[in-house]
């Protein structure tokens, strides 16, 4: 049976890791704008605040681990009263090669507090759809692996050495599962995994994502959860944020998006790995899903991609603007 996370995570296609150190002593604050991108940071020593909008205030102790799958607007900040400094990400970025770490508050003397921040952005097509499925907010207190990771990723993205985007994509694959799957409670807010944390509705997901092809019926799912259809169907609904049915269609059509940017297909076998008889219903459900035809989502992406491979002899230091990574989160 296949597993959800590292499904989604697969999808995700992480990419372009920036990482910065970051500290704070005395009296500070910061203030960021949203910029939408993957955020996360790794208190390395110390403790400060964490004021992310739309959250609950929370205090950042030593060996936490935070991740914003899209990180939103957000304010940082030490323990003594203080006025945000105001930061935007594009600013932050331009700064990116004459300062390689930040230091907020009081410039001199031991920091309060030090961090390891970073930013990356996720290649999917289906981003937006892939991300609504993860919490806003992971707060993870006490992993060690989770910081040690977070070094890796930095030590590797500071480094001119062959592989190097090969390795962090793949430090940023394990980053990511270690943490989402750390947080996979019941608590958890609606979405994949607080789904996957009641072990019935893990059933079905991991039947739905283990055969996509398959003609699944509600009656299928209720029995692999072992939970009367109706049952079912509530209790999926509330911890998922979707109904069954709708949630299936969803990660059907990720896989196709998948399937029609990255192999040279025939429309018909896209079709059956996605559990559809025809190319022709196929096609409809796409268009009704994406807005487009599959052939010709097909062509637009590709024809991206190769924008995109036509701006890699940019240096790198240039290409990074995706995300701000001087953020702290």
């Amino acid at each position: 049976m296949s597993d959800p996370l590292s499904q989604l995570i697969s999808l995700l296609q992480p990419r372009a890791v920036l990482s910065k150190g970051i500290s704070g002593a005395g009296a500070w604050a910061v203030r960021y704008a949203a910029f939408g991108q993957p955020g996360f940071c790794a208190v390395l020593e110390g403790s400060c605040l964490l004021a992310v909008d739309g959250q609950d205030t929370v205090t950042l102790e030593a060996g936490d681990f935070v991740l914003l799958p899209e990180t939103p607007g957000f304010t940082m900040s030490g323990f003594e009263p203080a006025l945000p400094v105001q930061i935007e990400p594009a600013a932050a970025d331009a700064a990116d090669t004459a300062q390689p770490d930040m230091r907020h508050g009081t410039q001199d003397g031991a920091p309060d507090v030090r961090l390891l921040g970073g930013a990356f952005a996720f290649d999917s097509a289906d981003a937006a759809l892939l991300v609504s499925l993860l919490p806003p907010l992971v707060h993870v207190r006490g992993v060690e692996r989770l910081a040690v990771l977070v070094r890796l990723v930095r030590e590797e993205s500071e480094a001119d050495r062959p592989g190097r985007s090969v390795v962090l994509t793949r430090f940023v694959e394990v980053l990511l599962i270690e943490a989402l799957r750390l947080a996979s409670t019941a608590q958890a807010p609606p979405g994949l995994l607080r789904g996957l944390a009641d072990d019935r509705l893990a059933a079905a997901m991991r039947s739905m994502h283990g055969e996509p092809s398959r003609a699944w019926t509600m009656a299928q799912l209720a029995k692999a959860a072992a939970l009367s259809r109706s049952a079912f169907f509530e209790r999926f609904s509330q911890a998922v944020g979707l109904p069954p049915m709708e949630y299936l269609l969803a990660w059907r059509m990720a896989l196709a998006k998948d399937m029609l940017r990255r192999q040279d297909l025939r429309l018909a076998t896209v079709a059956e790995r996605v559990g559809y008889s025809s190319a022709s219903t196929f096609s409809t459900a796409f268009s009704r899903h994406v807005g487009l035809a599959p052939s010709r989502f097909a062509r637009l992406y590709r024809s991206v991609s190769t924008r995109r491979a036509d701006t890699k002899s940019v240096p790198p230091a240039a290409n990074r603007t995706n995300g701000s990574y001087t953020s702290g989160v």
